[in-house]
C-alpha cells in the first residue's frame, strides 16, 4: 500500500483528557465524494497499530474496498494517557466507542456499515465491546484472548491471584508515596530463555516482538504494574449469551499455546447469542501465524473479507 493511502491522525473525545492516535487506511481510487463501509481494527495487548492490526489486516481490508481505522489503545503506542502501558479493560473497551464516534463524523464513512476486527487481546476486547456498541454491524475475532481469564490462569490458583493483587496494592502504595512507576513484561529476556520455557506462544511472541519480523518502537509489550488490578476481575465474555448478537466470525489456529486463544475461540462461539456465527479453525496454524504469516493471517483473510462483504 502506498504511503499516501494512509492518514496518520489524532483525535480527542469530550470525555477524554488525552488524544487517541490512529492510522486510516484508504481503499484504491479513494474518492471523498463517495461513502465507504468502514472497519475498526484493534491491536493485541502490549502491541500497537503499526503491527498486525494495521500493516496486515488494515492493509488487506483497505485493498478490499474498506476504510480501515487502526488505533492505539489509550495509555499505549502513540495515544496519550498516563501512566504509560496501562492495560485497563474498561478503558480498552471504551476506546472502541471513541473510535466509532470519530468515524461517524467522517463524510466518506457510511455510519450504517461499520465492522470491527481485533487480534489476540484486541480480539477479546472486540467481542466485549460489540456487546454494548451496536454501531458495529459485524464482528471478527482473530485468535482472540480473554485477557481477564489469561491473567487469572497465569497465577495458577485463586491464592496466586490474591497474592498478585496484594503485590499490585503494595506497588500502588509506594507510588502514592512518591516512588517511581514500574512496568513488567510477559516476554523472556532472550530467544534462548523463551526456548527453555518451550510453549509455542511464548517462543513465537519473542520472535514477533523482539526481532525484525514484527518489532516496532511502540510495540513495547510492557504493562504498568500498579494499575493492572482491574484485569484480574474482568471477563471479556460476560453476558455474551445475551448481548453478543451481531454476525460473528471467530478465527483460531489448531496449535494451542499458553495464551489460550484456541479455548477462548471455542468458548465464545458456543456462548455468543449471534444467530449468524462461524468458527474458522485453521490447521497447522499457531497464535502468531495469525498475526502476519501467509498460512495464518493470509488464509484467515480469505474468509474475513467475504464475511465483511456479506454483512456490511
Amino acid at each position: 500500500m502506498a504511503t499516501d493511502s494512509i492518514e496518520h491522525i489524532t483525535f480527542r473525545n469530550p470525555d477524554m483528557y488525552w488524544d487517541i492516535a490512529a492510522d486510516i487506511y484508504f481503499p484504491p481510487n479513494f474518492n471523498t465524494s463517495t461513502t465507504y463501509p468502514a472497519i475498526v481494527t484493534a491491536h493485541p495487548i502490549g502491541s500497537c497499530k503499526e503491527q498486525t492490526s494495521g500493516n496486515i489486516y488494515g492493509t488487506a481490508l483497505a485493498d478490499a474496498g474498506y476504510v480501515v481505522i487502526a488505533f492505539d489503545a489509550s495509555f499505549q503506542g502513540a495515544s496519550g494517557g498516563t501512566p504509560r502501558f496501562r492495560e485497563d479493560p474498561a478503558q480498552r473497551v471504551e476506546d472502541f466507542r471513541r473510535v466509532v464516534d470519530h468515524l461517524v463524523t467522517l463524510p466518506y464513512v457510511d455510519a450504517d456499515r461499520i465492522g470491527v476486527l481485533g487480534i489476540c487481546g484486541g480480539g477479546g476486547y472486540t467481542l466485549n465491546a460489540a456487546m454494548t456498541e451496536k454501531r458495529f454491524k459485524a464482528v471478527v475475532s482473530i485468535t482472540g484472548v480473554n485477557y481477564g481469564r489469561m491473567m487469572r490462569e497465569n497465577q495458577g490458583s485463586a491464592d496466586g491471584v490474591v497474592a498478585a493483587l496484594r503485590a499490585i496494592d503494595a506497588q500502588r502504595t509506594k507510588e502514592a508515596r512518591g516512588a517511581d512507576s514500574a512496568a513488567t513484561t510477559l516476554l523472556p529476556d532472550s530467544a534462548e530463555a523463551a526456548a527453555q520455557i518451550g510453549d509455542i506462544d511464548i517462543v513465537e511472541a519473542y520472535d514477533y516482538y523482539r526481532t525484525p519480523r514484527g518489532q516496532s518502537a511502540n510495540g513495547c509489550v510492557l504493562f504498568d504494574t500498579a494499575h493492572n488490578a482491574a484485569a484480574f476481575g474482568w471477563d471479556a465474555f460476560h453476558l455474551a449469551e445475551e448481548l453478543l448478537t451481531q454476525p460473528l466470525l471467530v478465527v483460531v489456529g489448531d496449535k494451542p499455546g499458553a495464551f489460550g486463544a484456541y479455548r477462548d475461540g471455542h468458548e465464545i462461539i458456543d456462548r455468543a447469542a449471534s444467530k449468524d456465527k462461524r468458527l474458522l479453525e485453521l490447521t497447522g496454524v499457531s497464535h502468531y501465524d495469525l498475526y502476519d504469516q501467509p498460512k495464518g493471517a493470509g488464509e484467515a483473510l480469505k474468509t474475513v473479507i467475504p464475511f465483511f462483504a456479506d454483512h456490511l
